[in-house]
């Protein structure tokens, strides 16, 4: 008896050229990512791989994820990625960059060497990036008060905790929160507070800030850098109104001990999987999104969904 393999190979080799099956086309998409350590990050590189699997599968093609982030937040090793990945053959890359300005220059080179770069979570605007994927830090922040004032019942002392002063991003979610807060009359906000975007450096931030002005009953964090690490908040669960950006892990525990009532989750998994669509578009299909900028929406996430949201990180988490 001839083997079955035998056999079908012995089919495929008569049949006319025309007629035999096409090996699917083979596409390497670069990936770069701020920081392995961020678990964020690894959520987006799983989104990225699992696009690839599901895209492979849909279009008859082998989809081929190259992860080239620095183990910690690194712009020039960024650069260098970029170039490496161009040099390597890529077919299309996705970088969030750490700062646009030191980024800009290699994004450029990638797409003139023929390259499609799209970028997720952090932009490089004035770049030729055909695409970005995120959320609008503007309307983010405006999001963060309108929350906040709705836990507060319209009326309070709040401050802004708002991250390193120079950056962009950071500061359209200022600019949001301030013009929402114009809405609230009744709420008064005492300060916006810049920090190092550490946990201990955040959340000493906070405290020295809370000592100065102890008449602080209400907090608003555009990032959630204090809540990265456990037993950083010194107030008694209830006694604060606090809303934050970001659904870490560690967050999460903020909210089942009642510290934060209120957590905004950007789509960390869908930073990976939506920029593989997009480049997967613009690659095979020459098809660009409707709009230069896709916004990703935020997630509330509150005591009542907490644990059903958490069952995410099981999925975006590599074991």
């Amino acid at each position: 008896m001839i083997p079955r393999i035998l056999l079908v190979a012995a089919v495929l080799t008569a049949l006319p050229l025309a007629a035999r099956p096409e090996a699917p086309r083979s596409i390497t998409i670069g990936v770069i990512a701020k920081s392995q350590s961020n678990p964020v990050f690894q959520a987006a590189r799983v989104g990225a791989e699992d696009a690839a699997r599901e895209l492979s599968a849909r279009d008859h093609l082998n989809i081929r994820i190259d992860w080239r982030t620095p183990n910690e937040e690194d712009a020039q090793k960024q650069a260098e990625a970029l170039e490496q990945l161009v040099l390597a053959g890529a077919d299309g890359i996705a970088v969030s960059c750490s700062d646009a300005n030191k980024l800009t220059d290699a994004i450029n080179s990638a797409v003139k060497n023929g390259v499609p770069v799209a970028t997720f979570d952090s932009d490089a605007p004035a770049s030729l990036r055909f695409a970005t994927y995120g959320i609008d830090d503007y309307e983010c922040g405006a999001q963060v008060m309108e929350e906040l004032a709705r836990i507060m019942g319209g009326k309070g002392i709040f401050a802004i905790l708002a991250g390193s002063q120079n950056a962009p991003n950071l500061q359209r979610r200022v600019q949001g929160a301030r013009d929402a807060a114009k809405k609230h009359p009744g709420l008064t906000i005492r300060g916006v507070f810049y920090n190092k975007e550490t946990p201990q450096d955040a959340a000493a931030r906070v405290e020295q800030v809370m000592q100065a002005n102890p008449d602080i009953n209400g907090w608003g964090f555009i990032g959630g850098w204090p809540l990265f690490t456990e037993n950083a908040l010194k107030w008694q669960p209830g006694t604060m109104k606090c809303v934050s950006v970001d659904t870490l892990p560690a967050e999460l525990a903020y909210l089942r001990s009642g510290h934060v009532p209120v957590l905004l989750g950007q789509q960390y998994y869908g930073w990976g999987h939506k920029s593989v669509e997009i480049l997967i578009d613009k690659i095979v299909f020459k098809k660009d999104p409707p709009t230069v900028k896709t916004v990703s929406p935020l997630t509330v996430v509150t005591r009542e969904n907490v644990d059903a949201y958490a069952k995410n990180w099981d999925k975006w988490l590599p074991k």
